[in-house]
């Protein structure tokens, strides 16, 4: 069937195995007629190609819970279980993922293969940092446990690793006390980039922290911005709410989405909510997941597709990066629907992990083919201020690219061959990137 990930491009035609459990799973390893390489794939939120190949080993039926000692606050699972799933039962009894990124709808292994991070990670670091074990079966059909201390080689390259390891079967978490659902969140407008990354800077404190940037403002407004902190509530309302949603029901005109109805959008929100100073109270699932009330928003973009383009660059020069990057954006009116903003710690010990002690920047693009000369003008920026991209958003990356900003790839593909000799776990990324090596038959569609 034809698959994609979340920003519909690009699409492959692949054959899905769906293992219920390890002994399935080892058994679909060992059958000779199905020596065609996979790539492990969990809820496909990851943007491009990462979870894409012309055979896909889907998680959808491991997804079952082992244990939740709501005492110590550890939750063991397997890894198709979403975050969603472990926010529902955890939440009530006083207990918070200590990382979430943007989406509740991810797997929990899906978070591990991408390293996922979340608006806390100039404190707390990615999601990683609070993955006790797991269990990841090989290309042998080999079942083996690693952590941060047992077989750390194989942890620091399947954290971040993008399923090219082997099939993460399950996962031990460690959880964050809370004492509310709720988030106290503050909302402080920057006219300029200049007063956001002070503001970024004087709030470093701050539990949560991220900025809307209006992605095509010139001049002296160029990188305004809205900032929003969030602190955990204390009010001790632990209850779910009643998630309210709606849906796109098909895709949109690729033409509603232009550098014409992007400015007018991102002025009007900009100054909708510069007033809006001071702090309110929301639920966890509107401060961290506001577009998960919007089911099926990347048809928003048409049916070709988007690609969003994230990258970080270190704090000594990531304003001029950053404003260079906006710059270029801007002068070439390739409006972006959704800039987000985020300030980064301390880059973490796994090959292939994404931040680093800096500044992120994500940007959403309707997909076409004027806009890839502009991420290749992007790459060049980001590279000359010594940053990196995120693999579960990249689509395009070339791999001289890849390899400049990934110095650690070697040690990977040294975890990577003695794990895996024969490229059995491949993607179209990784055959992109040089990672593996291209298979006969491809079936690359777009």
């Amino acid at each position: 069937m034809e698959i994609h990930g979340w920003g519909r491009y690009p699409t492959v035609n692949a054959d899905i195995d769906e293992p219920v459990d390890a002994l399935s799973l080892s058994q679909l390893l060992q059958v000779q007629d199905q020596q065609q390489p996979a790539i492990p794939r969990g809820a496909g939120r990851s943007y491009g190609d990462s979870a894409l190949a012309e055979r896909v080993i889907s998680s959808r039926f491991l997804d079952h819970f082992v244990k939740f000692d709501d005492a110590a606050g550890e939750i063991v699972c397997a890894s198709g279980v979403t975050l969603e799933q472990i926010l529902q039962i955890s939440v009530p009894k006083g207990w918070f993922l200590p990382v979430v990124p943007g989406t509740r709808f991810v797997t929990v292994g899906g978070a591990i293969a991408s390293d996922v991070h979340g608006k806390n990670h100039h404190l707390d670091g990615c999601f990683s940092e609070f993955v006790k074990s797991i269990g990841v079966m090989l290309a042998s059909g080999e079942t083996v446990q690693c952590s941060h201390t047992r077989q750390k080689n194989l942890f620091r390259a399947t954290c971040g690793g993008m399923g090219l390891t082997g099939v993460i079967l399950q996962a031990t978490l460690k959880l964050s006390r809370i004492e509310s659902a709720f988030i106290k969140q503050t909302a402080l407008p920057a006219a300029n980039l200049d007063e956001i990354f002070t503001l970024f800077e004087e709030n470093a404190h701050s539990k949560y922290s991220v900025a809307w940037l209006d992605c095509l403002a010139k001049g002296k407004n160029l990188g305004r911005s809205l900032l929003y902190l969030g602190e955990h509530a204390t009010d001790n309302n632990l209850e779910l709410q009643d998630s309210f949603s709606v849906s796109v029901p098909f895709h949109s005109p690729g033409f509603l989405l232009n550098k014409y109805s992007i400015g007018v959008f991102n002025s009007g929100y900009f100054n909708l909510n510069k007033r809006g100073n001071g702090d309110k109270q929301l639920h966890y699932e509107n401060y961290f997941f506001p577009l998960d009330r919007i089911h099926h928003w990347n048809r928003l973009y048409g049916r070709k597709g988007f690609l969003q383009y994230q990258f970080v660059i270190p704090t000594e020069t990531a304003k001029e990066g950053i404003s260079s990057v906006l710059r270029e954006v801007s002068n070439k009116g390739k409006g972006s629907f959704l800039t987000v903003l985020k300030k980064m710690g301390q880059q973490n010990k796994n090959f292939l992990s994404f931040p680093l002690d800096g500044y992120t920047l994500a940007l959403d693009f309707k997909y076409e083919q004027s806009l890839l000369p502009l991420l290749d003008r992007l790459d060049e920026i980001v590279l000359a201020h010594d940053g990196k991209f995120y693999l579960a958003k990249d689509a395009r990356m070339n791999e001289q690219t890849f390899k400049q900003a990934y110095p650690e790839w070697e040690k990977f593909m040294k975890v990577r061959n003695q794990v895996d000799p024969d490229d059995r776990f491949t993607s179209l990324q990784a055959r992109r990137l040089g990672l593996v090596s291209a298979p006969n038959g491809d079936r690359h569609v777009q």
